[in-house]
């Protein structure tokens, strides 16, 4: 047991110590969502109430889910996931859904929202690469895809997630009721015309802006041949001799 302990990478570490931060929370929420009242009480401050712990819980098991995706995927179609790209993919999931949700940061740290937006932007470009990169290096895959391509590839991927991401806040915020997309004021007014949309319109700007930003560079990396480029790189598992396929 230890020695396999002593054997786990800096990620495995970091996806354990998500587990179980993801896991504790999901305890304390699931108690409060017996305690909590199911409707907000008239002339009072605004209250948590049994339905946002419910999201709270929603959120959590989600996060649990995505955290296990990737060393599913990875399994299932037999390729390496960069170290790199794991734990920056880690370090998203735990900002995003542990701490942005379950700690609030989203009304707490101005700005969280932005930044990981802009860093999500990047990430994706980054995964956008990875994934195209894997077909151009498969000896079954006839065409060669030029850096041109793949940065394009890697651009619209990362773009359409993030698209992706805002369909997933508009539908909550009309389900339950969240402000995820900051229409209204924290008092609960309203806001109207432009200054409704400023919140989704800066999400999808900075996320055009991280994916740019990292696909501009991953282009002149891979033109000029730079070796950094390949912690970015997914690879496929090569069988070990005598394991049948």
């Amino acid at each position: 047991m230890l020695k396999k302990l002593k054997g786990l990478s800096i990620a495995q570490w970091i996806a354990i110590f998500i587990f179980v931060s993801m896991g504790i929370s999901m305890i304390f929420i699931t108690i409060e969502i017996f305690l909590a009242p199911v409707k907000q009480t008239a002339g009072q401050p605004k209250e948590t109430l049994r339905s946002d712990y419910i999201f709270l819980l929603f959120e959590c098991v989600l996060g649990v889910i995505i955290l296990l995706l990737p060393t599913i995927i990875s399994r299932r179609f037999k390729f390496e996931i960069p170290g790199l790209v794991y734990i920056l993919f880690l370090v998203f999931l735990y900002a995003s859904i542990y701490l942005g949700t379950v700690q609030k940061f989203y009304s707490t740290v101005p700005h969280w929202d932005k930044i990981l937006h802009t860093f999500s932007g990047a990430m994706l470009g980054a995964i956008g690469f990875s994934f195209v990169n894997l077909l151009n290096n498969d000896e079954h895959v006839v065409m060669k895809m030029k850096p041109g391509f793949l940065s394009v590839f890697a651009f619209c991927f990362a773009v359409t997630l993030g698209a992706f991401w805002e369909i997933y806040e508009y539908t909550f915020d009309g389900l339950m009721n969240l402000n995820m997309q900051r229409y209204e004021l924290s008092n609960g007014t309203p806001l109207v015309g432009r200054a409704a949309l400023a919140d989704t319109m800066g999400d999808i700007i900075v996320d055009v802006i991280g994916s740019l930003v990292f696909v501009l560079i991953g282009y002149w990396a891979l033109k000029k041949g730079k070796p950094w480029m390949k912690n970015f790189e997914f690879k496929k598992r090569i069988p070990k001799e005598g394991v049948a396929k």
